[in-house]
């Protein structure tokens, strides 16, 4: 996954420029005052501040419907050379209003680099890491604060700084940005794939993954242009084509089709076993408040894992235990013996085949593991383990694995001639699994091959059954289907309620990020610990209080690198959700001492010292979760064919929140002082964990487009309620 990374790295460029926009802009303005007698003037003050803030709005209302028709790539570069021509032109900056101009220019870029970015990684990282690249932008941000705090500090210190210089340093690393823009950024595979520009995507894909066989994601991008249209969640016992034939009545089956000539399984469905099944049909398994979006119940279900094993330990051993490929060498077929063995003595030791309370947690799409099998070495039909594909008959790997353990599969459609219903299968964990539910069939079928348990979310394909049946490979029916798919939905797709289910948490969640106050609190950074003292700390080594709280903010950003290293790995690992519901009471309780600090009278060196762990604690503790996660879970949550117009929609918020918050700052300051403002901030770090708790679903580790798929059946379950 290597080229997934490294384009991701090179993308969140675009976010490093705007972090060294922000330090650049929070120190300079320290003396953009002093040359034009701003002391007085706090709304001008405001206003060279906010101007890039307007400028991204500005920008933002039109990047995400351009974005769908020229690309993602293109904007990029024209974020490059936005940044630019905004760094020389503050670098010429004669008086404040070329100032403006020039702040302007640079917004248009800053509001195409932090809309796009975000969505550019989505649409090229793979499930399992999507979340962890996604983080880069916010790393690169803090990595160009850091390098601008530096720059801004040794001006400082010199007898007549230039703000000039400054800000128009900007043009140098924008310079970079352009080249990987330019001459190393491939464009989005599913914007390729929206414009029926199937070859290139497949291309675009098999350079990110570093493999030939990219079937699976091709079917599985071209099936995200869908928007509506009814999903259900069924459950089946899937067998090997000829296995269950032999010994069921054909009424019970339903025959399941691979991407490659000659690929089948058949499957039985059952009801009532499977995690996702009861959480659809009947909200949490857990004790859950009434008020909670029964959409976070139902991602939950895909997340859960069996108790005995504990969610970070099953992550962590994911591939240890019964995920064999017939693929693997001679040392993996003896592993897969010694398993058999312990699992028939478990089985002997339980009884003949009764089910004990632990098979009823198991994982759902399991191997069935039965006395026979121990003679006959590792599977040779079926594998579905999470982590690997679905395999043929003699061992090769087929190619419909789409990530994060889900298949991709079709079945023809029994009400409509000629279409097809695409499949997504996964295995899950949790009580409503059933290791042994393979008894319920009658007979010994299952005692000659392999059988599994899977839950599935079944929907209409854009597929038509004698493209995808009658062709050789995934690729030629994608080709021959690619002009009617690829139409735009427009506007009225918004209405869809999946959605508008997903706007109600993007644009909440972008609301209560902004009126936490942070990128307020991250442009005055220097002025915040100036009038908290800071100097003092610092007076004795002979340095100014302009230049001592440069160096605080410098060093309050370094702070802030390992905590997002750390966010990358929880990221991917214990979730979204998770991060933001720990990390949101630490923010709460940062403020509440600030607050305190600045309510209770206290000597000035000891204000100083609370004032300053305080803020670092804040910004530490944002970036881990409030920070990255909005702008990820806005990427991940909204269909291919109108994700460039909901992005539009949750970055207005975001921007407009942003005006705001920096616009009203020095003004709140000055009134109601640092205690007032953080406490406005706590309040809103309150609801923020309310409206998580009960909003916001956990994403980690879904394919893009089974995500918009739940977000439809959530939204289905909560209008029934």
């Amino acid at each position: 996954m290597s080229g997934a990374v490294l384009i991701a790295l090179a993308a969140a460029i675009g976010n490093l420029l705007q972090g060294w926009d922000n330090a650049t802009i929070a120190g300079s303005v320290l003396y953009i005052k002093k040359e034009f007698n701003l002391q007085t003037q706090p709304t001008m003050e405001g206003l060279i501040v906010a101007m890039s803030l307007i400028g991204a709005t500005v920008i933002t209302t039109f990047s995400g419907p351009v974005s769908d028709m020229l690309g993602r790539r293109p904007m990029l570069i024209i974020s490059s050379v936005l940044y630019f021509l905004s760094g020389l032109v503050m670098l010429w900056s004669p008086n404040v209003y070329v100032l403006l101009l020039a702040r302007l220019l640079d917004g248009f870029g800053i509001g195409l680099a932090v809309t796009l970015v975000p969505v550019y990684i989505s649409e090229t990282a793979p499930p399992e890491i999507r979340g962890q690249l996604n983080t880069f932008p916010q790393f690169t941000g803090c990595v160009g604060m850091f390098l601008s705090y530096c720059m801004v500090f040794g001006m400082s210190l010199t007898p007549s700084p230039s703000w000039r210089l400054m800000l128009g340093v900007l043009s140098i690393p924008s310079l970079a940005y352009f080249f990987f823009t330019l001459f190393y950024l491939p464009e989005s595979p599913r914007w390729l794939v929206s414009k029926g520009r199937m070859k290139e995507a497949k291309q675009v894909l098999q350079r990110l993954r570093g493999r030939e066989d990219v079937s699976g994601e091709m079917a599985l991008l071209m099936e995200g242009l869908g928007v509506g249209g009814e999903v259900s969640i069924e459950e089946y016992i899937i067998g090997p084509d000829s296995e269950l034939v032999d010994n069921q009545d054909e009424k019970d089956q339903i025959k399941l089709y691979g991407a490659e000539e000659g690929l089948s399984w058949i499957a039985k469905p059952v009801t009532g076993q499977s995690t996702l099944g009861l959480a659809s049909r009947h909200g949490s398994m857990a004790n859950q408040s009434m008020l909670m979006d029964p959409l976070v119940t139902l991602f939950g279900s895909v997340h859960e894992k069996l108790p005995e094993m504990g969610s970070m330990r099953s992550m962590l051993f994911s591939n240890v235990g019964s995920m064999f490929n017939i693929t693997e060498n001679q040392e993996k077929h003896e592993q897969w013996d010694e398993e058999s063995q312990k699992d028939d003595e478990h089985h002997m030791s339980d009884g003949s085949g009764a089910e004990s309370d632990d098979n009823l947690r198991s994982p759902l799409l399991s191997r069935q593991g039965t006395n026979a099998e121990t003679n006959m070495g590792p599977p040779t039909s079926l594998s579905m383990r999470q982590g690997s594909n679905l395999v043929h008959a003699n061992g090769e790997q087929a190619s419909m694995g789409i990530g994060g353990g889900w298949q991709l599969a079709y079945r023809k459609d029994e009400k409509k001639e000629g279409a097809l219903k695409r499949i997504y299968l996964h295995e899950e964990g949790g009580a409503g699994s059933r290791r042994g539910s393979i008894i319920s069939l009658p007979g010994d079928a299952h005692a000659e091959g392999e059988f599994i348990h899977a839950a599935a979310l079944v929907s209409q394909s854009v597929l038509r059954a004698e493209s995808l049946l009658g062709q050789q490979s995934i690729e030629e029916a994608v080709e021959t289907q690619s002009d009617a798919v690829t139409k735009r939905p427009g506007w009225k797709a918004l209405f869809e309620p999946g959605v508008k289910h997903a706007l109600i948490v993007g644009v909440g969640i972008q609301i209560l990020q902004q009126f936490s106050g942070i990128n307020g609190v991250l442009y005055y950074t220097p002025q915040i610990l100036e009038q908290a003292g800071v100097g003092i700390l610092l007076s004795n080594l002979g340095i100014g209080s302009d230049s001592a709280s440069l160096l605080i903010s410098a060093v309050t950003t370094l702070l802030m690198l390992p905590s997002i290293v750390v966010a990358m790995r929880l990221m991917d690992f214990a979730g979204r959700r998770w991060l933001l519901l720990a990390t949101l009471p630490v923010l709460l309780a940062s403020l509440i001492v600030l607050v305190i600090g600045n309510v209770i009278s206290m000597g000035a060196v000891m204000h100083a010292v609370i004032s300053t762990i305080s803020v670092v604690v804040y910004f530490c503790t944002f970036v881990m979760g409030f920070g990255p996660i909005p702008n990820i879970l806005c990427s991940e949550i909204f269909p291919t064919s109108v994700r460039g117009i909901c992005i539009a929609i949750c970055a207005l918020t975001f921007w407009f929140g942003d005006i705001i918050v920096t616009y009203s700052l020095p003004v709140m300051l000055t009134s109601i002082g640092l205690g007032g403002v953080f406490g406005i901030y706590a309040v809103v770090c309150a609801l923020a964990w309310v409206f998580v708790y009960l909003k916001v679903p956990e994403t980690k580790g879904m394919p893009l487009e089974v995500i918009t798929e739940f977000f439809a059946v959530g939204a289905k379950q909560a209008a029934r309620e």
